[in-house]
């Protein structure tokens, strides 16, 4: 139906557009005088040459009509698919950068919370170091002070002897000294 629908269509504009060309021919201010029989004999000739046409090629005419018009129905069918497809990508990157602005505030504030955990753990260290420093120094302090003070003892208890000797030896006689050597050995030895 729609075949033919196409072909009286055609038919009608070549006839059409070809009485136009005709009639345009002549000039003006003569009579108009249509060679109808050799327009006739054209059309049949026309015709005669578009159904040789048609009956040796007309399939292979119709099959490439035909085979685009599946052709172009195909490249239609897969460029909705490749649209839904791409339609799902652009939502898939829109969802991706919206949450990588989540992604990027969420990595700032755990970057910031390990910074601060590592903030205070140098701080704590370091007033661990600080105070076992200061310890150290305490006590190496009382070691120094103390070695000090049994230096001066010794020192001391040595200008003590030596002035006892002195004054011994200055006050004690021979005979006082080896009575009192005598007195010492005696207690030492019954002891």
């Amino acid at each position: 139906m729609k075949r033919t629908y196409t072909i009286f269509t055609a038919l009608a504009l070549v006839l059409g557009l070809s009485a136009i060309a005709l009639a345009s021919g002549h000039a003006e201010g003569h009579e108009h005088h249509i060679p109808w029989w050799n327009y006739i004999w054209r059309l049949i000739n026309l015709a005669i040459v578009v159904g040789v046409i048609w009956k040796l090629a007309g399939k292979k005419i119709a099959g490439f009509f035909g085979g685009r018009r599946k052709q172009i129905g195909k490249d239609l069918d897969d460029l909705q698919v490749r649209q839904a497809d791409a339609e799902k990508k652009l939502k898939d990157v829109e969802q991706s950068i919206t949450n990588l602005e989540q992604e990027k505030q969420s990595i700032l504030a755990e970057a910031r919370a390990q910074g601060e955990g590592l903030k205070k753990a140098i701080l704590d260290k370091a007033e661990a170091d600080a105070g076992r420093i200061r310890e150290q120094a305490k006590r190496s302090a009382e070691f120094e002070a103390k070695a000090a003070t049994d230096l001066l003892r010794a020192e001391l208890a040595e200008l003590v002897v030596e002035a006892a000797r002195k004054i011994v030896q200055e006050q004690l006689s021979e005979k006082d000294h080896e009575k009192l050597v005598d007195e010492y050995l005696t207690k030492v030895v019954l002891n």
